[in-house]
């Protein structure tokens, strides 16, 4: 931890050697983003919003697959399964637009070529929350259905809320989208000086105990074959984020630099 800390504060003295902002010209910076992020994510909710029954029905063929009804108990239920659905969705929609806010944001705090990979970053960010969804859609969420309802549940009478799908079903393709993006997350820490291939490879074991508290807390099985089954793309995505850290780290890239010169 000491080392990272330390690696961290190196880092900062580093990028304060690159023209800077004032405080307000930061919170000013900050707000337009922000301001622009916000109406990207009501278009894409406005348009998420007129295709719900479409997303409706992405969203229950899961439970649909086990010929199961979906119930409500408040009249509030079913605008809000709408809501929530529409809101992700457009969400998703916006992401390429709401993450070039962010680069632009984060971008004067980086040199002239690092800024060039805005278009690998953002393409590399919505791939990969894309492909953990998709690996939660289509593998973990129907397979933790059936073990749940078919297997745990086989003697009682399922009585599915909507409310209560909704949140498990977001929680796994949010939660999964989300844990894809470790190798983004690694990349920013080795562009920025705070990681390295070594350094990763060193802590390893600190990751692998991290990666399976993580899939623990996102598997929604209570079983260890489960939890693996999660943890799996976890540990490969870290492997990548190795790879990317060698490629990507500053002293590797600066000492090529001037071997080539």
């Amino acid at each position: 931890m000491a080392d990272l800390v330390d690696r961290a504060r190196a880092a900062v003295t580093d990028r304060a050697e690159l023209p800077g902002m004032t405080l307000m010209e930061h919170l000013d910076e900050l707000r337009k983003r922000l301001i622009r992020s916000v109406i990207y994510l009501l278009i894409g909710f406005v348009v998420a919003y007129i295709f719900r029954e479409q997303l409706y029905g992405i969203v229950s063929r899961p439970i649909d697959e086990l010929h199961l009804p979906l119930n409500f108990a408040h009249p509030t239920d079913a605008l809000n399964l709408y809501l929530k659905t529409s809101l992700v969705g457009g969400a998703i929609l916006a992401s390429p637009f709401i993450l070039y806010q962010v680069w632009l944001f984060i971008s004067p705090g980086m040199y002239s070529n690092e800024k060039r990979y805005v278009v690998p970053f953002m393409t590399a960010t919505v791939t990969l929350f894309l492909a953990g969804a998709w690996f939660g859609y289509r593998w973990v969420l129907p397979g933790a259905l059936k073990v749940l309802i078919g297997d745990f549940g086989k003697r009682f009478h399922p009585n599915i809320m909507i409310d209560d799908y909704t949140n498990f079903f977001l929680a796994v393709i949010l939660g999964l989208g989300i844990t894809f993006e470790l190798p983004i997350l690694i990349f920013f820490l080795s562009i920025l000086g705070i990681v390295d291939a070594k350094f990763l490879v060193r802590h390893i074991r600190y990751a692998v105990l991290i990666i399976f508290v993580i899939a623990a807390i996102i598997c929604p099985l209570p079983d260890p074959v489960s939890m693996c089954l999660f943890a799996t793309p976890m540990l490969v995505l870290y492997l990548v984020g190795v790879g990317v850290a060698y490629v990507f780290n500053p002293s590797r890239r600066k000492a090529k630099e001037a071997k080539s010169a």
